[in-house]
């Protein structure tokens, strides 16, 4: 006899204005089940699960939970059957404790201590060691996730879905989530899990549904699949490895010189005695856990955090006093971590999120009087080149997925033609195509003369692009080292902190 399925979608088709972002798509999730959800970003993998969260009402098609009729009208209905989900991008309270924020989340939180009670009870069954007392301000990336699990494991889900859930992790977090997985699935609990970390797919998942243009156009067993076959069936073609161009290093853009500052973010790190050069022609990686100093170190070369006179040199000026307008005009461009709010401005088109960082490079404001029309034609042409998937500059920031909206917003840097690039996670949620040709347009940046600092914590990307390697640690860099041959054991040291000196090659 056929079990029956935890979770059965039929027919499910959601359209917006220009997109249909689901199209007549099926699938079922069976107890115990871990189900990948593949696809490009734009794919609508988000529109689905948003679909089974309750978050969007679909506008045909039909969902079954254990064979019931299945219709969450919000997410509280969708929890109340049995559904949680953790998010890509955390909601929780900085200020507030683990306690106090996982009962902010729940429908009838019990009194404090008892709730306290229940998290050490589930840290404890699912190996999430955490503390129900500690100030959520001061945890790192992988303990704010292990919040937001437990809050969702303390309602006993029977389907948990997972959004990008290595995206901000170490390794040692991530076989620290991969055995709660597999223990939650053993005990029959459903998990639907969406990630662009393909190898991890193939070690993690049972069985995997493939999205393109918001149909399904495939269906795999991971662990017999490879990841390029993977990446080649969410995006219809061969998949393009970058490659390095032959352009050579050149003179010193940037000097950081003792570079130290405060952060701006009582939860923040500080900056301490940094210093590094950066020659044209030459991407220079910067690893690191989440939290040790990398949205520090990039608003200080922004020019969103000031720093003292002589700190940070391009082309041997001191561009400390300068502000962010004055430092693109010397063509000292940046792309922040965060995407939506800090990288682009959500409500705003596309069109006027392109002015707003190119109105000095690319001629978009003259004698006080914008040129709308020409930041359009930029934003098109951004459209085109880094294939950003929208219906036109005309759409928000906000409507775009956040594979797409990193693809505008890297290319909008990057058509500007810096002299100085400095890029934080720049392929952060973005699927294996667009991820690849983001390297390479770094890579090709690089090759035609300019500086490139990337700052990543995906070390097998830094590894595929970096010229030299160097790790941040409590707001501190180590010595930078040549890529080209370092061990993992070499890179281990440098990220627990071994600073100030070289690291011997064995």
């Amino acid at each position: 006899m056929t079990q029956t399925p935890l979770l059965s979608l039929t027919g499910l088709t959601k359209a917006y204005p220009g997109v249909v972002a689901n199209d007549h798509v099926s699938l079922r999730i069976a107890p115990g089940e871990v189900h990948a959800l593949l696809g490009e970003n734009g794919a609508g993998k988000s529109t689905l699960v948003k679909i089974i969260y309750g978050l969007v009402k679909p506008d045909a098609g039909q969902m079954e939970m254990s064979g019931a009729p299945f219709a969450p009208a919000e997410p509280r209905a969708a929890r109340a059957a049995g559904v949680g989900m953790v998010f890509q991008h955390f909601s929780l309270f900085d200020a507030l404790s683990v306690a106090e924020n996982i009962a902010l989340g729940m429908e009838h939180a019990p009194k404090m201590s008892e709730l306290s009670a229940q998290i050490r009870s589930v840290s404890d069954a699912y190996g999430l060691p955490l503390s129900p007392d500690r100030i959520v301000g001061d945890l790192s990336a992988g303990e704010r996730q292990r919040v937001e699990i437990i809050r969702c494991l303390l309602q006993e889900p029977q389907l948990l879905i997972m959004d990008e859930p290595t995206s901000v992790l170490t390794p040692q977090e991530v076989e620290i989530l991969f055995e709660t997985l597999r223990k939650l699935s053993a005990e029959g609990t459903a998990i639907l899990y969406i990630s662009h970390k393909l190898e991890e797919i193939r070690a993690l998942c049972d069985s995997a549904t493939v999205l393109r243009l918001g149909k399904v156009v495939g269906e795999c067993t991971p662990s017999e699949t490879s990841a390029r076959e993977m990446a080649e069936m969410m995006v219809g073609s061969t998949l393009r490895t970058p490659k390095r161009g032959e352009g050579k290093t050149g003179d010193v853009i940037l000097s950081l010189n003792g570079l130290s500052a405060q952060s701006p973010s009582a939860f923040g790190m500080p900056l301490r005695d940094i210093s590094v050069d950066v020659r044209a022609g030459e991407v220079l990686g910067i690893g690191g856990v989440a939290g040790n100093g990398q949205d520090e170190l990039l608003a200080a070369l922004s020019g969103e955090l000031r720093t003292a006179v002589g700190m940070i040199e391009v082309k041997g000026i001191s561009i400390s006093t300068y502000g962010p307008t004055a430092r693109r005009a010397m063509g000292i461009l940046t792309a922040p971590e965060e995407r939506l709010g800090h990288a682009a401005v959500p409500d705003m088109t596309l069109t006027e999120n392109a002015m707003l960082t190119g109105a000095v490079r690319e001629g978009l404001a003259q004698g006080g009087m914008l040129n709308w029309r020409a930041a359009k034609d930029f934003a098109e042409r951004i459209i085109l080149k880094f294939d950003v998937r929208t219906p036109g500059p005309g759409n928000a920031a906000r409507s775009l997925s956040g594979g797409n909206l990193q693809k505008f917003v890297i290319g909008r840097e990057v058509m500007q033609r810096p002299e100085l690039l400095v890029v934080n996670q720049p392929t952060w949620g973005v699927d294996a195509a667009a991820a690849a040709a983001i390297r390479q347009a770094l890579m090709d940046l690089a090759a035609g003369g300019a500086a490139v600092v990337v700052i990543s914590q995906d070390l097998d990307e830094l590894m595929e692009i970096c010229d030299r390697f160097a790790a941040l640690n409590e707001g501190r860099l180590s010595a930078p080292q040549a890529a080209a041959g370092l061990s993992v054991e070499e890179i281990g040291l440098m990220l627990g902190g071994a600073h100030g000196m070289e690291v011997a090659h064995v």
